[in-house]
């Protein structure tokens, strides 16, 4: 197959392309330059994606069988990529969020859930969720062909840019008393971006059109059972010293943000970790264990060093006034 990446030289992208690479397929991966090369044996191609002339230059009239477009700002630029590439491309995916769902997000949803409100002309991706639904709106409306919106959940794995996963192994590493939020046993629901790549791919050669939930299953792992696997992996003396959710609000720590990956078992964020899954994996989305993720992560970061968070604090990261304030109200209780 010959693969288009929109992107392609950190965290999702970077995935699609040794994914692709690995598989046999001719990629293509078109940037800014900013953000370093593509893997060895990609073609790379530069333009600034907000530029349609430069876009349209830098695309030509090649041809390819499928499309990857990972962009998360202004809807323009999926809108102009998708009108650009019409016509000489077989299957167009954008990879989507789960934050196009309307706030809250309802426990147990599926691809039939409200969404916002997105424009697919917009020059503004300050909103997120706004954003990415107005990328969806743009991409099905100037394609000529199939589809895939791939709705992505808690992505991890390696070349994760936000900062989640790399926080807590960072974190164990460096040892001493880490606070980690409860109960244990508290169901994550995430996706290695790796099995995005694959499973992405897999239906871009199918012909796959459509919206999916693209994340793994509730309970593909616990809070408990990563953060343990975060301690064996880095072979830290850290002392993990588990606080209730209880603690945490006591002890005001925002989950999510200064306690990555991590929302409590009850409010309004629960959705955040559950949503109906059953489209995507019937159409054959497959996801690695968990201790595969967590120790590939290690290695990358142990090989690469750990990269700057491409949003600032956006992925979290809790400093050390948080667990002081954290092991103090854990230790009174």
């Amino acid at each position: 197959m010959r693969l288009l990446v929109l992107g392609g030289t950190h965290h999702v992208g970077r995935a699609f392309v040794e994914e692709a690479l690995a598989r046999g397929d001719r990629v293509t991966t078109l940037t800014t330059g900013r953000s370093g090369p593509p893997a060895a044996g990609a073609e790379a191609r530069y333009a600034d994606r907000l530029d349609p002339a430069e876009l349209a230059d830098a695309l030509g009239d090649d041809r390819w069988d499928a499309v990857v477009d990972t962009w998360s700002f202004a809807p323009v630029a999926v809108q102009t990529s998708a009108r650009l590439l019409s016509g000489l491309a077989a299957h167009y995916t954008y990879i989507s969020s789960r934050s196009v769902y309307s706030w809250p997000l309802a426990p147990g949803g599926d691809e039939s859930a409200p969404v916002v409100e997105g424009d697919p002309g917009s020059t503004d991706g300050a909103d997120y969720a706004a954003a990415k639904r107005g990328g969806e709106l743009a991409a099905q409306a100037e394609f000529e062909g199939p589809v895939l919106l791939a709705r992505a959940g808690l992505i991890l794995g390696p070349y994760e840019n936000v900062g989640r996963l790399p926080f807590w192994l960072n974190r164990i590493a460096a040892g001493g008393r880490v606070p980690c939020p409860g109960p244990f046993d508290r169901p994550l629901q995430y996706v290695d971006a790796r099995d995005v790549a694959r499973w992405v791919l897999d239906a871009a050669e199918a012909g796959v059109a459509g919206a999916f939930n693209t994340v793994g299953r509730i309970g593909h792992t616990t809070i408990g059972a990563l953060l343990e696997e975060c301690h064996r992996v880095t072979g830290s003396d850290a002392e993990l010293v588990w606080v209730s959710p209880e603690v945490v609000e006591a002890a005001g720590v925002e989950p999510w943000t200064e306690l990555p990956i991590w929302l409590p078992p009850t409010g309004e964020l629960i959705g955040l970790h559950d949503c109906d899954v059953s489209a995507a994996y019937a159409a054959g989305l497959a996801c690695r264990p968990m201790s595969e993720t967590v120790a590939d992560t290690w290695a990358w970061l142990q090989r690469e060093g750990t990269p700057t968070p491409a949003t600032g604090r956006a992925g979290g990261a809790m400093d050390a006034d948080a667990e002081a304030r954290l092991l103090a109200h854990h230790d009174e209780r």
